[in-house]
């Protein structure tokens, strides 16, 4: 006797071939899209970053831009200093935070920033001359009042004003604390200080209530104020030496990174 088409046997199997070559679809245009995926995650990479540097206008090549302005150099976070140990081109810092073997634990005071581990190299992007260079753009994290936020820090090559800057990732509510992405908020940080003095260790820039009125000041969002805190905090945490306070200092203190590390080296060698 014939089976009817409605037994179960007979969905099942359908459904299944069905599961099946859904699967191999979904599967083959991941693969085929991954490469066009990662060139438009590059590309948007490199437009924030020019556009944190005022470098961006709409139209433009961004690839031929950022070639011909942006210098990119690893960062050791302990020390200060530029690394060779990594290719600034494909280092991932925000991947390397993952590797107890690249980063390292954070914990308390160490973390107002709420990373729980932070990568021991970073990625800095350069502008013009990467021996005296106009701007220094830093990437920055932290947890806003959703969940992470990420963006770019633009810093003058004096290691302490403040050009600008953008947020490319985060889950900050639409009209609160996603304003942020606000063109005129963004505009009050051009010319911001980031340190109280010039031998200050710990940076001075922050949000705050009522009216930024100080070169260290910035207007707080309104009725956001768990996404202030958290931009204060990351600020506080990657603009101190636990983050990229020891790189900013040298540019701070008028020294270049190559005389530094020359410096270093002939001070290694005397000691030798």
């Amino acid at each position: 006797m014939a089976q009817s088409n409605n037994s179960i046997k007979k969905i099942l199997t359908v459904a299944f071939a069905l599961c099946i070559v859904c699967s191999v679809i979904v599967s083959t245009a991941a693969v085929a899209l991954r490469s066009k995926q990662q060139f438009n995650q590059e590309l948007d990479r490199k437009t924030n970053i020019l556009n944190v540097a005022d470098l961006y206008e709409s139209g433009m090549d961004v690839n031929e831009t950022f070639e011909s302005s942006i210098t990119p150099r690893v960062v050791n976070l302990e020390t200060g200093e530029y690394s060779e140990e990594h290719d600034p081109a494909t280092y991932n810092a925000f991947e390397a935070r993952r590797d107890p073997a690249a980063s390292r634990t954070l914990s308390g005071e160490q973390d107002p920033a709420g990373l729980t581990r932070v990568e021991t190299y970073s990625t800095v992007y350069l502008v013009g001359d990467p021996d005296d260079p106009e701007q220094i753009i830093l990437p920055i994290r932290g947890q806003g009042l959703w969940g992470l936020m990420r963006g770019f820090l633009a810093v003058e090559g004096d290691g302490n004003t403040i050009v600008g800057i953008t947020y490319y990732e985060h889950a900050e509510t639409p009209g609160l604390g996603g304003e942020v992405n606000n063109p005129r908020w963004q505009a009050q940080w051009a010319g911001k200080e980031i340190f109280g003095s010039e031998d200050a260790l710990a940076p001075a820039i922050h949000l705050t209530k009522g009216g930024a009125s100080g070169e260290n000041e910035v207007d707080a969002l309104s009725g956001a104020t768990l996404t202030s805190n958290g931009v204060t905090n990351m600020l506080q945490f990657w603009l101190s030496p636990e983050g990229f306070g020891d790189y900013l200092a040298k540019f701070r203190t008028g020294v270049s990174q190559d005389e530094a590390q020359g410096a270093d080296v002939e001070l290694e060698a005397e000691g030798a």
